[in-house]
């Protein structure tokens, strides 16, 4: 568990919070569109959890070659 706390706190996903802070905001108050926010933040989430995943895909291959 703290070790996924640790993980949190890693610059990528601060900045993934905050965007989908801000842009949560931008949509309630009314500057941006429901549909600009779903483009936005589903990209931010898309990139975030594809490298992610890929990393984890690259850590396992390692593993498995030693």
């Amino acid at each position: 568990m703290k070790k996924r706390l640790l993980r949190l706190l890693c610059v990528k996903s601060i900045v993934t919070i905050i965007l989908t802070l801000t842009f949560t905001l931008l949509c309630i108050t009314g500057s941006i569109d429901g549909g600009q926010f779903v483009t936005v933040f589903t990209t931010v989430i898309a990139f975030y959890f594809g490298t992610q995943h890929e990393r984890m895909t690259e850590k396992s291959d390692t593993e498995q070659t030693e």
